[in-house]
């Protein structure tokens, strides 16, 4: 792909482990809450049931349906609503420690540091364009190492506007100094990242890290990072 000079990686399960990480994270908060002694729930599927929710709270962000702020309050409340713990207090606990002890696990996605590096030899101009908190997307590129990689950061907190909208790519682009026939996003959300970025008129490799495998004719998509290579 010749003409491209710019590659905006989305950051969370694209390159930052977040799964690995929130998982390693949760973990160690029920550990020191002893939620499986006090309440008898089992952590795996205490996890789970934590997974599927938050999941379904970062789509409604993402569709606009609510706020940030309804998030962070009923991520845990909800999962320990699941399991008949109704306890406001012990919601917040995990929510308020979550954001600081996640960014002590920076596990990168498998074969991330490789690709990152084989760009950067190839002479790419490389940025981010995340839909996480702002108070958290740079600490995590600077905490994993990988924040000299990229030349921009973009922040959906920090324009107030989410992928898949067309106005943060075009923020983000315009941050970068790129124009559209240079650039490529590579992201793992069908939705935010393919759809919004398709829509918005730029090239797009999909990162089918849960096996989606789309069948949309003339899509790019990989299984491993490594895959990139062959596209760039």
């Amino acid at each position: 792909m010749k003409n491209i000079r710019h590659i905006f990686f989305d950051l969370d399960n694209t390159l930052w482990d977040h799964r690995k990480n929130a998982y390693l994270t949760i973990r160690e908060l029920f550990g020191q809450q002893k939620i499986a002694e006090t309440y008898k729930i089992d952590f795996e599927e205490f996890h789970s049931t934590y997974h599927i929710i938050n999941e379904r709270l970062w789509e409604q962000i993402r569709d606009g349906e609510i706020d940030k702020d309804h998030l962070r309050k009923h991520r845990f409340y909800d999962t320990f609503l699941n399991f008949g713990i109704d306890d406001q207090i012990l919601a917040d606990y995990f929510e308020h420690h979550f954001l600081d002890e996640i960014l002590k696990y920076n596990e990168l996605v498998d074969g991330a540091l490789d690709l990152l590096n084989y760009l950067q030899s190839r002479d790419y101009k490389m940025h981010i364009i995340s839909n996480g908190f702002q108070e958290v997307t740079e600490r995590k590129c600077i905490l994993s190492g990988i924040s000299s990689y990229f030349e921009t950061i973009t922040s959906a907190d920090s324009v107030n506007i989410r992928k898949p909208r067309p106005e943060i790519f075009q923020y983000s682009l315009g941050l970068a100094k790129a124009e559209k026939p240079e650039s490529i996003l590579v992201g793992d959300d069908w939705i935010a990242d393919v759809k919004g970025a398709q829509n918005f008129g730029i090239d797009v490799i999909f990162f089918d890290v849960l096996d989606e495998n789309p069948q949309e004719e003339g899509l790019k998509f990989v299984k491993h990072l490594s895959e990139i290579k062959e596209y760039l």
